[in-house]
């Protein structure tokens, strides 16, 4: 039980409430830890074959990134953690530059294998049909190199993708995750992030000339002694401007952001140069406009990555923001993000 009592530890330092259900999960990463990183002469000797995939999935808010993040630290061995989306953009650059395309995905993985042992995916989820239909091969390969891999999901391991486009070509992958991966439950009743004290007025509702005085008054005061230089980004050919960029500081209306054909390697290379963003506009979500949902839950998780704060006028009050059906159980953590977001003090 040494983990579990780092972990009390480490939670009484820092004065996090320490919750049952959180030392269960503790306990059953140590044993993930015992069975595929104790190299003992009696441990290799008695040794069967272990699952090399922890998968922890729960609600938002529940401490799931927390208990990971401590277990991660107490690897002193090559070790990443990378957000997913990030993770894919750099696996399909690897595709599409590297010759040998039969055997780019081994190539791939072998050069993976070489910096991590073990790997830390962070809210792990799947949108898009062309990740969707590429795991299987890539993480059958990546468990076949001996690759620990971690995962926090809001998403148990069965429901990933739910009522996605060729639904059937991503099922491989799910068969590999489960047969290769322990899945743990973490179930609290209570999001942390949401409950927070400090939480600060960045989230301005509804839509009218008070909410737009109050939004442009505080990008004027941020921006007062900062020039506007428009930010030019080339990302793979295409260029991408910030008009309204004041060293580091950006603003946006919500259709700039959402409304055209943009995805993750932009948001990451807009994340990349910003250190604060001011979004106008949201829109309310329903099944009209889930296109553009699935950009802001996008768009967020990689600003969330990043921790960089927003300011956001919206039509709707934060926890009255409703969703298309299919997003339903994913904005319930853009959500819980967007609390901490314009919580984070500037």
């Amino acid at each position: 039980m040494k983990l579990e009592k780092k972990f009390i530890e480490f939670c009484s330092s820092k004065k996090l409430e320490i919750n049952s259900n959180q030392i269960k999960i503790i306990n059953s990463l140590e044993k993930f830890q015992n069975d595929n990183f104790d190299n003992s002469f009696l441990s290799s000797f008695f040794k069967k074959e272990s699952k090399l995939g922890f998968y922890l999935h729960g609600d938002v808010g529940v401490g799931k990134t927390m208990i990971l993040d401590f277990f991660f630290k107490q690897f002193e061995i090559k070790k990443t953690k990378v957000h997913f989306n990030e993770f894919m953009i750099n696996f399909h650059d690897f595709m599409f530059n590297n010759d040998k395309k039969d055997k780019a995905i081994e190539i791939f993985v072998n050069n993976l294998r070489n910096k991590a042992k073990i790997l830390f995916f962070d809210e792990f989820q799947v949108t898009n049909i062309v990740d969707a239909m590429i795991l299987g091969r890539l993480f059958e390969k990546i468990f076949e190199k001996k690759i620990c891999v971690l995962f926090s999901s809001n998403i148990k391991i069965n429901d990933l993708y739910e009522d996605g486009l060729q639904r059937e070509q991503f099922l491989p992958f799910l068969k590999i995750l489960k047969e290769n991966s322990i899945e743990k439950e973490l179930s609290i009743n209570e999001d942390y992030r949401i409950n927070k004290k400090d939480t600060l007025n960045r989230f301005l509702s509804p839509l009218n000339e008070t909410t737009n005085f109050k939004l442009n008054k505080f990008f004027r005061e941020l921006t007062k002694h900062k020039t506007n230089n428009p930010k030019k980004l080339d990302i793979k050919g295409r260029e991408l401007i910030i008009n309204n960029f004041y060293e580091g500081i950006a603003k946006f209306k919500f259709d700039e952001l959402c409304d055209k054909n943009l995805g993750a390697e932009d948001y990451l290379q807009i994340s990349n140069c910003c250190n604060l963003i001011f979004i106008e506009e949201l829109p309310d979500f329903n099944e009209n406009n889930s296109n553009q949902q699935q950009r802001f839950i996008t768009l967020i998780d990689i600003i969330y990555e990043k921790k960089i704060p927003i300011l956001i006028s919206s039509e709707k009050s934060i926890n009255n923001l409703n969703s298309s059906k299919s997003l339903s159980k994913i904005f319930k953590r853009t959500i819980s993000r967007l609390h901490e977001l314009t919580s984070i003090k500037i």
